[in-house]
């Protein structure tokens, strides 16, 4: 059973000096990052879309009705954000909030002046390092800039609901929030391993997302029965169970707990984790020769390595599919090449009338 323990040793932590936030994205989420980036004039229409939100009515909302987090209010949480930022190289500290809440969560808000609010929740039953961990999750989000296309999605959900009158305009803006929402999920699994990474203790950032689920007392709650939870959720069921996941995902900005902790606990059997605090990461200075080619076709590998990998009944039955229809278009044309080949058989020319 996981236990609490208040009196844990303080682990030593690696400063990831100048890392960059490539270090930890996801595939598929630097993939679609790197190329909003290199979009001419995208900056422009974000800093417009974003206009039409107010980031200083938002912040002034906070600063009305929540705590800024310093060394004087609430110093037990000023201490462990500021470990975590000194642990992934963050000088400058984001404004940090704590909004009263029952639910243990946190977010990551605003574009030219990002800052970071957490529940009441997470302070009271998260202990220090589950709270590292998800300070790292959100300083992650704002170093990646995912805060500022995440406001991008708010404003196109707002704007779908206003068009639901208008079928071909609601239709086009709901495939593009869909697409938004299947890279937020993505980006969600870059801050997971943000919040790894600030805090370099992976049975806290299972903890984390063990609270998640199922509250703050861990007490009768076992680790590895929660990971064969993720391994039945993603392999378990039948096409019923694959179509249920669909309708729980396509519309849903984070993946499930379950899938998290799976997706986490997959990067660190990579070796991925253990070569970064080795120091084998990407740094800040060389973020302007990151390609667009190559993290695009990373994204497109890391889909194709989860499709091929996937133990889903629909994704094993779209691969069966997949792998009959190759079949049989490779025996049609080798059929087609040895007709070819060979040409007709003489028995099959027909008879040749006698001379005269």
């Amino acid at each position: 059973m996981t236990t609490e323990d208040d009196n844990r040793p303080a682990r030593r932590r690696i400063t990831l000096t100048g890392i960059s936030s490539r270090a930890w994205e996801h595939p598929a989420d630097r993939g679609a990052l790197t190329a909003l980036r290199e979009l001419r004039g995208f900056d422009d229409v974000v800093k417009a879309f974003f206009g039409m939100w107010n980031e200083r009515g938002f912040r002034l909302s906070f600063l009305a009705g929540a705590i800024r987090v310093d060394h004087r209010q609430y110093p037990r949480v000023y201490q462990r954000f500021a470990e975590a930022a000194a642990t992934l190289d963050v000088a400058e500290l984001p404004e940090l909030y704590v909004s009263q809440s029952p639910v243990i969560n946190g977010q990551a808000i605003g574009m030219d002046k990002p800052f970071i609010v957490i529940t009441t929740a997470a302070v009271e039953k998260l202990d220090d390092e589950e709270l590292r961990a998800l300070l790292g999750h959100e300083i992650g989000h704002v170093r990646s800039g995912h805060a500022v296309y995440k406001t991008i999605m708010m404003i196109l959900t707002r704007w779908a609901a206003s068009l639901s009158w208008l079928p071909v305009g609601a239709i086009a803006l709901r495939a593009i929030i869909a697409a938004m929402y299947e890279w937020w999920r993505k980006a969600e699994l870059s801050a997971d391993r943000a919040g790894l990474l600030a805090g370099q203790d992976p049975a806290a950032s299972l903890r984390l997302l063990m609270k998640l689920a199922g509250g703050g007392d861990l007490s009768q709650i076992d680790t590895a029965a929660f990971l064969e939870q993720a391994a039945e959720y993603e392999g378990g069921g039948d096409l019923r169970d694959s179509i249920h996941k669909l309708g729980m995902t396509a519309w849903s900005s984070h993946p499930v707990p379950v899938a998290r902790a799976a997706e986490l606990r997959k990067w660190v059997d990579s070796g991925e984790y253990g070569r970064i605090l080795g120091g084998d990461y990407p740094r800040r200075d060389s973020d302007g020769n990151a390609s667009v080619t190559e993290d695009v076709k990373a994204a497109a590998d890391s889909y194709r390595q989860s499709f091929n990998t996937s133990q889903d009944p629909l994704v094993g039955l779209l691969r069966k599919l997949g792998d009959g229809a190759a079949d049989l278009a490779g025996s049609a044309a080798r059929g087609a090449r040895g007709w070819a080949g060979k040409g007709r058989r003489p028995d099959d020319e027909p008879p040749v009338p006698p001379a005269g």
